[in-house]
């Protein structure tokens, strides 16, 4: 109890000057303006809070504008195939679709992309490196690491800056976005861009949203409800992984005192009985090396999960029913191949993962109830979507997922 009080003392001493609420007018999406400390207006709900933003890139129109064309321009890449749109695509809540994400030359990534909208609430933004705490020194990995092979500009960063140099957008964006460093385009600009555009990509807007902050009782069905009902139930234990307003166990909003961070095991291998996961596909345990680490990812968040297909961190299960039934069963019994074992026999398996009974119906209720997260604006929101135009150099080469859909495993 103590504690309790302790921590709702701090809570309620922590100054909110991140936000400013000075007017609220409605916008098409059924959001509203919230005007932060600097100026920037959010697209998000009054409800909800901001996410937190790096004293060193405050958000500004220009900034995200200028992050919106990087994000889409598959000049970023090597061979100018792949964008950052291209493992995030807009019309599937930010993901790609694919069992396994691919760079450049077809060369295919070791995890499944997670959704970026929202991601500015992450304060651990991969499955498992733990040292990927802002979007900035996250756009790093995909821009030039090698372990593996994404968008493939290592040792190119000057043919990157040159290339951006020579379009006239570039030269007068990079000037407004960063006056006090007089346009220059460099890596601090790139990833600040990046990140700010990244940041303002907004997902509160769901039937979920409108039913319980809106309140708006017609906008769940009553199949929703009762999954709304056993989502929350202790023989599921649903939420004690996936709470809050994002439905996951890590979150940092404006007004947190302090990050919130967590990894789990789920049981989905325990190959030949060892605790071994396949290769590359360990999470935790690749940062720390710790034996007790195998198996911990972090959790996604649920909303938008109707969208993001294929599931787990290596894209091993295709549907929402899977899934639940993946955890009814405490974990995953792979029965032959490589990759054989009971994961729910694993010793690092979270105890909070355990095994429950549902009827098809209950299984049915709970679907609804994940459906109910998704929010159709953030997939037509004309802020978020590619700017450049049909044939532009930008985008001329740039594979999609929906180019390539059913064709790349």
């Amino acid at each position: 109890m103590r504690r309790l009080i302790a921590l709702g003392a701090a809570i309620l001493a922590v100054p909110l000057l991140f936000v400013v609420v000075l007017d609220r007018p409605k916008t098409d999406t059924g959001s509203e303006l919230i005007l932060d400390h600097l100026g920037y207006r959010w697209n998000m709900p009054a409800w909800m809070a901001p996410p937190p933003v790096p004293d060193d890139n405050p958000m500004s129109v220009a900034k995200v504008d200028l992050g919106r064309h990087l994000f889409y321009d598959a000049r970023l890449s090597a061979d100018q195939t792949v964008s950052c749109a291209s493992c995030h695509e807009q019309e599937l809540a930010f993901t790609d679709g694919r069992v396994l994400s691919r760079g450049v030359l077809n060369t295919p990534a070791r995890k499944n992309a997670p959704s970026i909208a929202n991601a500015g609430y992450n304060p651990a933004l991969t499955w498992a490196n733990p040292h990927t705490g802002t979007l900035e020194f996250q756009a790093l990995f995909p821009l030039f690491g090698t372990e593996p092979v994404e968008m493939g500009m290592s040792g190119r960063e000057q043919e990157l800056f040159a290339r951006l140099a020579s379009d006239p957008y570039y030269t007068d964006a990079f000037k407004a976005a960063f006056p006090e460093r007089e346009g220059q385009i460099d890596l601090f600009s790139i990833t600040r861009a990046l990140g700010a555009f990244q940041r303002s990509i907004i997902s509160a807007n769901s039937p979920y949203d409108q039913f319980k902050y809106g309140g708006d009782p017609d906008a769940l069905s009553e199949a929703a409800k009762r999954g709304e009902q056993l989502f929350f139930d202790h023989r599921f234990e649903c939420y004690h992984c996936y709470m809050g307003v994002m439905f996951n166990d890590n979150m940092q909003t404006a007004r947190s005192p302090f990050a919130e961070t967590a990894y789990h095991n789920t049981g989905l291998y325990n190959i030949g009985g060892t605790g071994a996961y396949p290769p590359h596909q360990g999470g935790l345990v690749e940062f720390t090396g710790r034996r007790e680490d195998i198996g911990k990812l972090r959790t996604p968040s649920l909303r938008n999960m109707a969208l993001t297909a294929p599931y787990m961190h290596d894209g091993s299960i295709g549907t929402l029913r899977e899934v639940i039934e993946h955890y009814a069963a405490g974990g995953r019994t792979i029965i032959d191949g490589p990759y054989a074992g009971v994961g729910a026999a694993h010793p690092n398996k979270s105890g909070l993962l355990i095994r429950f009974e549902a009827t098809d119906r209950e299984i049915d209720d709970l679907i609804a109830f994940l459906e109910s997260l998704t929010d159709e604006s953030l997939l037509t929101n004309p802020d978020y979507a590619d700017p450049w135009p049909n044939g532009h150099s930008a985008t001329v080469n740039r594979v999609m997922p929906s180019d390539t859909k059913g064709l790349i495993q």
